[in-house]
């Protein structure tokens, strides 16, 4: 277990603090007239995504997580795993569907992801940050249905529910931001 000082501190770096895995969002180190320097910074859970701020004294050691991530592809959902694949070593990866949590819904067969690891522990699956992908179900556009801002709702073959203009009918090919799930353009 490698350990950091606070003079170490840097933005991005990973921590272990009470069992968590986060990383540090911003820092500032505090020299107050009287008393002793300490530290203010804002911390990032890696599972939850949940932002905290603390202070502590300057000086004050942690045990540094080493972040990293892979990418890979993926390839099935077999029931109750999601399998992705290695590009370069070709190993598949199991990863539990509730793992993946509200992203399952942003995955479509052979596209890569990255999935982000701290240390050798596999801590979450992010999707692509675009995809393009197909509508599967929608109330079909009317002539004059082009009123600008207008919304309906469609499924798309991940099963996910966009918000997609009026003018979009059923097996056309749409591309979604994942990372709020709207809609950007027709492809």
């Amino acid at each position: 277990m490698a350990t950091i000082t606070t003079a170490d501190f840097k933005n991005g770096i990973g921590l272990r603090i009470k069992d968590k895995v986060v990383t540090i969002v911003e820092f500032q180190h505090v020299k107050p007239g009287k008393g002793g320097a300490f530290v203010r910074y804002k911390t990032k859970d890696i599972k939850t995504g949940r932002v905290v701020e603390n202070t502590c004294n300057a000086g004050t050691k942690f045990e540094s997580v080493m972040l990293s991530t892979r990418e890979m592809q993926y390839l099935y959902n077999d029931g109750n795993d999601f399998i992705f694949m290695d590009n370069e070593t070709y190993e598949q990866v199991p990863v539990p569907e509730d793992f993946i949590g509200d992203n399952a819904k942003w995955l479509k067969e052979n596209d890569v992801c990255q999935l982000l690891y701290a240390d050798d522990d596999l801590m979450g699956v992010n999707p692509p940050m675009f995809i393009e992908v197909q509508i599967t179900q929608t109330d079909p556009g009317f002539k004059g249905d082009t009123v600008q801002g207008s919304t309906k709702p469609a499924t798309i073959e991940t099963g996910a529910v966009v918000q997609v203009p009026m003018y979009l009918n059923e097996g056309e090919m749409i591309k979604v931001d994942t990372r709020d799930g709207k809609f950007v353009s027709r492809v």
